[in-house]
């Protein structure tokens, strides 16, 4: 079985681990000033954020097409008809309803989808999980419920400096945007897990406030001392995800992975100021093939 995700899911792994994952990834598409580039094939993140910095206009951004996920159904099943297509929130993206669209053009191929009802990091834990499962023999129900398990028992949050972005993705609205730029609000955002769409967490009035918020939201999950894996996330802002990373240090027992540049295209709806973190207990990953 072969997996199939979009580049809005970030698997941030050491090399050797990267190798052995068996995922095909289509590109979401991010837009600045008339031009459209693929994520990782036309354009990188340290190019997009440059572009960004030198650009008078905002991105936007919009998923696979239909006919990307039918060719590359397409291409697979020459090989392996059995698929496993795994993607970022339907609440948040498109991306999921298209890719089921275009499986109803491949009748040819056996394709699982699985909404994983968050983005980047964890999407990117259940797919190794599942690519070591598949690996391992595992039957597809038993995959679907590892993954199922692991959105329900994982966390994202994140914060940022800068609200503009989000009012222009239309993350938030343009007048609540606008009132908290001039009152310096900082929000404390994840992921709904009912339905997979963006929540407030809380508030603060400066951004390292906002970090120390985050942190305060793993505190409300995970009493000190625990065993979690972290991955910490920023869409262009290493010197803070690096000292927030410092910090979680201080209050659990971590096995870390790879501090990861979110994706671009998620990146385009919060600007480059943005760090989050991942965090799930370890016990989870212990217990997989």
């Amino acid at each position: 079985m072969k997996i199939v995700t979009d580049s809005g899911a970030d698997l941030f792994f050491p090399a050797a681990t990267l190798e052995r994952i068996n995922v095909e990834t289509v590109p979401l598409k991010v837009s600045l000033d008339d031009k459209v580039y693929r994520e990782d094939i036309d354009i990188n993140t340290g190019e997009f954020y440059y572009l960004l910095k030198n650009s008078k206009g905002l991105p936007t951004t919009s998923p696979p097409s239909v006919f990307d996920f039918v060719n590359t159904y397409r291409n697979i099943s020459m090989t392996d008809p059995n698929i496993l297509s795994v993607h970022i929130s339907a609440n948040l993206s498109e991306t999921y309803k298209f890719a089921v669209q275009g499986a109803q053009l491949v009748p040819e191929a056996n394709i699982i989808h699985f909404n994983a009802k968050t983005l980047s990091a964890v999407v990117g834990w259940m797919i190794e999980a599942a690519s070591r499962a598949i690996d391992a023999g595992w039957s597809n129900k038993m995959i679907i419920n590892l993954m199922r398990r692991i959105s329900a028992e994982s966390n994202t949050v994140y914060t940022l400096n800068e609200l503009r972005y989000l009012i222009n993705g239309g993350r938030i609205s343009h007048m609540r945007g606008l009132v908290a730029n001039v009152l310096g609000i900082k929000p404390v955002i994840g992921i709904d897990k009912k339905d997979g769409s963006f929540i407030q967490h809380g508030q603060e009035r400066t951004f390292k406030g906002a970090l120390n918020g985050l942190i305060k939201y793993m505190k409300s999950h995970h009493k000190f001392g625990s065993r979690l894996r972290v991955q910490v996330l920023h869409s262009y802002n290493h010197e803070a995800a690096a000292a927030f990373k410092y910090q979680i240090d201080k209050y659990y027992d971590v096995v870390w992975l790879p501090i990861g540049e979110m994706s671009l295209v998620l990146g385009a709806h919060t600007g480059p100021s943005m760090v989050g973190v991942a965090f799930a207990d370890q016990k989870i990953f212990d217990a997989l093939p």
